[in-house]
């Protein structure tokens, strides 16, 4: 049977009417489970958020409760911000999707840039799929989405230049131009360095205003909202505390103003909500300096810029890379090696090295020569000066991701979703393939699962 036969006339005739005349959006738009998925990436978000009902979320528990819903996300290596977004919206791993830290690695030394730029994603994006099958997408605060082919985007960036802030380079790096005083005029107020700021929890309610006023007005079918209270506390009390409690109910308050917005916008029955995270989080006590060992062998020196160096350690978190300045230079190679193995038993015990055979496995960047994966407790810092281990204290990620703290968290509800799901163990890798299936994008995801079980 030819393939035009089987698609509705009436859809075929409406789409005439309203200009669609390309048959693959007429099926796509026949055959999607959804209309519009809205997917919230929650940093620092842990599963005991929405599985413990001691924690301050009425609305992710009852998601949780009545759609699917994970009892843990393995991330990837490092597990930090940018490489765990970018994995989201890739289905891929750092090795493949080449954001590896959350700032690149700078041979003349770290000048504070991050990785903000979509052009250095290496693989297709779940934006790319959207815009390919003509459809529409609106993203806020996401990490590596400056210059992304998004309709309404608000791109995390910021200067690296004093006294300009946060509002305004974002506001230069926006999609369409006007975007943000669009949304301060109908819905936000004025922003500033007061009224959106990660210090405070303002910054939650604007974030969540601006996806509901997006979503209401021009209801784009994908909606990428990057929530980042429940890490900036949890960096700073750890894994319990007063703020990190109100971090996460004001979370869940943004999420509730996005699903009234759907509610009053009559879309609710056509959306569906996706929550996860890009990590948990870690309590810490230590930390550990490798580079003033690399000093102390004389292969870099106490200098920002490193000065005359042959290795220096990257560190991503709570991890440390290995980065050789000659990739060839393996006499260097074998003596780091020589350190790390000569190291008294007391310092060996605290971590444990992985070498390039075991990068490539996690999926981690294929410039390190090797890298440092510390217990629990312990934290690898950046610094080159002063005793190998120093005192820490908060929380902190970036940890190899084979244990139950630094997992985070899995929400799937509404159309398209079977109610009452739940997956004992998945992957970040795992969430594009979710979105694939709701908005029908027909994306190559070869890491990627999608369980059928959660298909309605």
């Amino acid at each position: 049977m030819n393939y035009l036969a089987r698609i509705n006339p009436w859809i075929l005739i409406i789409g005439i009417v309203v200009g669609i005349t390309s048959p693959s959006l007429l099926i796509a738009q026949e055959t999607r489970p959804t209309q519009h998925v809205v997917l919230i990436s929650i940093d620092g978000f842990r599963p005991d958020f929405y599985l413990e009902e001691k924690w301050p979320a009425p609305n992710l528990q009852e998601m949780a409760k009545s759609g699917a819903r994970s009892l843990g996300v393995t991330g990837v290596f490092p597990s930090v911000t940018y490489p765990s977004h970018t994995t989201i919206i890739t289905g891929r791993t750092p090795l493949h999707h080449g954001i590896y830290y959350n700032a690149p690695f700078e041979p003349n030394g770290q000048t504070g840039r991050w990785f903000w730029e979509s052009e250095l994603i290496q693989v297709p994006t779940v934006w790319d799929a959207v815009r390919k099958v003509g459809l529409k997408s609106a993203s806020f605060i996401w990490p590596v989405s400056v210059n992304a082919p998004i309709d309404y985007n608000l791109p995390e960036y910021w200067s690296l230049e004093d006294g300009f802030g946060r509002i305004e380079p974002m506001r230069e790096k926006e999609t369409p131009k006007g975007f943000l005083a669009e949304m301060e005029l109908n819905v936000l107020g004025k922003l500033n360095e007061k009224t959106f700021n990660g210090d405070y929890l303002n910054r939650e309610d604007r974030t969540g205003e601006m996806a509901g006023y997006v979503l209401e007005t021009y209801k784009p079918n994908l909606i990428t909202l990057h929530l980042i209270a429940t890490d900036h506390f949890q960096h700073e009390e750890g894994r319990d505390g007063p703020m990190v409690r109100k971090s996460i109910a004001a979370t869940d308050r943004a999420i509730g103003k996005i699903i009234e917005a759907a509610a009053r916008a009559g879309i609710l029955d056509q959306t569906t909500f996706i929550v996860t995270g890009d990590h948990g989080f870690v309590n810490i006590h230590s930390s550990i300096s490798p580079n003033v060992w690399l000093v102390e062998a004389g292969l870099m020196e106490d200098r920002p810029d490193r000065g005359n160096w042959k290795a220096t350690f990257h560190t991503s978190g709570a991890s440390a890379f290995l980065h050789i300045k000659d990739p060839k230079d393996n006499a260097t190679l074998e003596k780091v090696k020589s350190i790390l193995e000569n190291l008294p038993e007391s310092q060996k015990k605290l971590f444990r090295v992985l070498d390039r055979e075991a990068l490539d496995k996690v999926g981690a960047d294929p410039n390190a020569a090797l890298g440092l994966a510390p217990i629990q407790g312990v934290s690898f810092s950046a610094s080159s000066e002063g005793t190998v281990l120093k005192p820490a204290k908060g929380g902190t990620h970036g940890f190899y991701p084979d244990f139950d703290e630094i997992e985070t968290g899995f929400i799937a509800w509404g159309a398209g979703i079977r109610e009452n799901v739940e997956i004992q163990e998945m992957a970040l890798v795992d969430v594009a393939a979710v979105v694939n299936y709701l908005l029908n994008l027909k994306m190559d995801l070869p890491e990627s699962n999608l369980y059928p079980g959660i298909k309605k």
